[in-house]
C-alpha cells in the first residue's frame, strides 16, 4: 500500500480520495478550507495538513483536483506548494481540468526537481467520481504513467495514457467540445418535442434506443424535460473549459463554430442566474 496526499476535496476530489483510502493507501489530504478536510478524515480516516507542501511531504504520489490553472499553481508552486515538499522519484498526478500549457509548465518543473508529472483529467461527473467510474485522460512519460495507473485505477473505470505532457488535457477538451454540441442538441430537441404536444419521455424511451442515443440523453433527458438543474456539472465549469478549448483552438488553427456559439448560449444561461445549475440547462433558454 502506498503512501499518499490528495489536494483538493470538492464535489469531485472529496469521494476520489475515498476511493483511494478505501482501497487501503495511506492518504494525507488538503483542502483550502480546512473544516473540509477535517470532515474527510472524519469519515474516512487517515490525516489532514495545513498546507499542500506539508501533505506532500513523505509522499509517494500526490494527486490534486482544483478549479483551474491558477488554483493548479496555487497549490504546487511556492514555499508552501507540494512541489517544494516532493522527494525525487515521486509523481504528481492532476485531476484538474486545466490548460495543456499549465501542464507542460509544470512537468517541466517536476522534471527539473527530479519527480514526475501527470495530467490526467477525468470525466464522469460527480456520480462517476462517487462510484469510482471515472473516465482519466492522461499526458506524460510512459514509465510514470505505469507507476500510477494501478492507484488511478481505485476511481477509474477507463484510464489511457495519451501522449506526452499536456495530452490528457487535450483530450478532455475534445470530450468538452463533443459534450457542448450534443446538450445543445437534446435541448432543441427536447423542446421541439414539447412545443410539437409529443410525450417527452416517451420520445427518449424510443429514439434512445436508435443512432440519436448519448449519455446525455440517458443521464439528462427526463430532467431536462422536467426542467430541474440543482446537480451535476455546473455551467460556470463549463464556460471555464470552453474557454480553454477556444483558446486552444486559437492558438491550433481548429474550427469551432459551434463550441463558440453554444458557449455564448451557456452565457445566457448565466445571466438567467444559473451559473450553478447543471449544463443539461441549455434548454431553459429556450423556454418561453
Amino acid at each position: 500500500m502506498a503512501k499518499l496526499a490528495f489536494l483538493g476535496l470538492g464535489v469531485m476530489g472529496y469521494p476520489m480520495a475515498g476511493h483511494l483510502k478505501a482501497a487501503g493507501h495511506e492518504v494525507c489530504v488538503y483542502n483550502r478550507t480546512a473544516a473540509k478536510a477535517e470532515g474527510w478524515v472524519a469519515q474516512h480516516g487517515g490525516t489532514s495538513a495545513p498546507t499542500p507542501r506539508a501533505a506532500a511531504e513523505g509522499a509517494e504520489v500526490v494527486f490534486a483536483c482544483v478549479g483551474n490553472d491558477d488554483d493548479l499553481r496555487a497549490v504546487t508552486t511556492g514555499p508552501e506548494g507540494a512541489f517544494a515538499g516532493m522527494g525525487k522519484g515521486t509523481v504528481f498526478v492532476d485531476h484538474t481540468t486545466a490548460s495543456a500549457g499549465v501542464a507542460r509548465e509544470l512537468d517541466a518543473a517536476a522534471t527539473e526537481a527530479g519527480f514526475g508529472f501527470i495530467d490526467a483529467p477525468v470525466s464522469g461527473g460527480q456520480a462517476g467520481a462517487e462510484n469510482g467510474v471515472l473516465t482519466v485522460m492522461c499526458g506524460g512519460e510512459e514509465a510514470t504513467y505505469a507507476k500510477v495507473a494501478p492507484l488511478i485505477d481505485a476511481y477509474a473505470r477507463s484510464c489511457r495514457l495519451m501522449g506526452p505532457a499536456g495530452a490528457g488535457q487535450l483530450t478532455k477538451m475534445v470530450n468538452q467540445i463533443c459534450i457542448a454540441g450534443l446538450v445543445q442538441g437534446l435541448s432543441e430537441g427536447m423542446n421541439f418535442a414539447q412545443k410539437a404536444g409529443l410525450d417527452g419521455e416517451a420520445v427518449l424511451e424510443v429514439i434512445s434506443k436508435g443512432a440519436a442515443g448519448s449519455w446525455q440523453m440517458e443521464n439528462r433527458g427526463t430532467t431536462m424535460l422536467a426542467g430541474k438543474f440543482d446537480f451535476g456539472f455546473a455551467v460556470d465549469w463549463m464556460r471555464k473549459d470552453l474557454g480553454i478549448c477556444l483558446a486552444e483552438a486559437n492558438g491550433n488553427g481548429a474550427s469551432l463554430p459551434v463550441t463558440a456559439l453554444v458557449d455564448q448560449f451557456y452565457k445566457d444561461v448565466q445571466k438567467m442566474g444559473g451559473g450553478r445549475w447543471d449544463t443539461s440547462s441549455l434548454i431553459a433558454r429556450l423556454k418561453d
